[in-house]
């Protein structure tokens, strides 16, 4: 309250100009860490239990205090005084699409693939030319492209995907005879004590920028190819030159590394990185399975793990919409000649009702 509220809590008037605050955001991860200190170190409550006056010891309390009505008044209260501010609100990460996903596969798998170094000459002024190392080699960005669409179908966030390892992920053939990829996750953040379904994820010959089975199996590929053992973390820091990556299979790749490399991806395809973030491929996913294969909501809800009554089933409905993305312009969501999407690979139905 005294770091993030512009009225002094003992006087009751504004404080004075250029007094530094913290955002409402971070209010919040503030009072979050308290919950926290008093349900996880102080072993005095859950997180989510209630603050209350105890019915056989009058005049105690028991839960958590900030789950108290007080707290959760003053946070909204907050909210609207730090908005009628001026504040800026916080924005989530823009989400991927598969327009981007497409460049992105074009110009990873088809990277040279020999070892040599390769200069890239880069236009510094119009005078100019700078001749730099590229950023990636094909092993990396083989290891990219995979990263990028298993963490976009299975609505992963970042240190979710970056922790998957090699025993987690299974390449085999269904009763059909149809290669298929099963990702099971010992824990998630709303699941840290198990019981979560595996992802199964099956070959997409029509798009295959968006295609799992090929991604894995070409990355897997490359430790067969160095007689690098096929265990611990699947993606691995980066060592060396701008085309190797750690040997050891307890060197995983860190989310700075990752969050570098992507936005160096971004920018060789003329996109500019700097609204994506680690967490564009999980709101990406939620958009393309909800608005491109025109997933039911509730099948939505349950391929991403928001099906159990504790989890927050609200969260899906702000990764489909946030102003970071590209939505339909308000006169064009009746209008009978609007374009049409891409064709559906099995109706060919290509208008927006189908």
């Amino acid at each position: 309250m005294l770091r993030a509220d512009d009225i002094d809590l003992h006087t009751g008037k504004a404080k004075p100009v250029g007094t530094r605050l913290v955002t409402y955001t971070y209010g919040e991860k503030m009072r979050a860490a308290i919950g926290h200190q008093y349900a996880r170190e102080y072993k005095l409550c859950t997180l989510d239990q209630p603050w209350a006056e105890s019915k056989t010891h009058p005049g105690t309390w028991t839960g958590n205090p900030c789950n108290s009505p007080t707290v959760s008044q003053y946070m909204s209260s907050l909210k609207r005084r730090k908005v009628r501010s001026g504040a800026s609100e916080s924005t989530s990460a823009k989400a991927m699409d598969e327009k981007t996903m497409q460049k992105l596969h074009d110009i990873n798998t088809n990277y040279p693939v020999e070892l040599t170094l390769i200069t890239v000459p880069r236009k510094r002024k119009s005078d100019e030319i700078d001749v730099r190392e590229p950023w990636a080699g094909y092993r990396i960005r083989t290891m990219l492209q995979c990263l990028y669409i298993i963490s976009m179908l299975c609505l992963l966030r970042y240190d979710e995907a970056l922790h998957i390892r090699f025993d987690h992920i299974e390449l085999t053939k269904n009763e059909d005879g149809e290669l298929v990829l099963i990702l099971n996750l010992p824990f998630r953040k709303t699941h840290q004590t198990g019981g979560i379904l595996p992802f199964v994820l099956y070959r997409n010959v029509e798009k295959p920028w968006m295609c799992p089975v090929t991604a894995y199996a070409r990355w897997h590929s490359i430790f067969y190819d160095l007689n690098y053992e096929t265990r611990g973390f699947i993606f691995r820091s980066r060592v060396g030159t701008y085309n190797e990556f750690s040997d050891q299979p307890t060197h995983g790749l860190s989310p700075q590394s990752f969050l570098s490399a992507f936005r160096q991806n971004m920018e060789e395809i003329d996109i500019n990185p700097m609204p994506y973030g680690t967490h564009s491929f999980r709101r990406g996913g939620c958009q393309y399975l909800a608005l491109v294969r025109r997933w039911n909501i509730r099948d939505v809800c349950v391929w991403g793990g928001w099906s159990d009554y504790k989890n927050n089933p609200s969260t899906l409905f702000r990764y489909l919409s946030s102003r970071m993305d590209n939505t339909v312009q308000r006169h064009d969501f009746f209008n009978p000649n609007r374009m049409g999407t891409d064709p559906c690979p099995r109706c060919r139905r290509t208008c927006h009702c189908a």
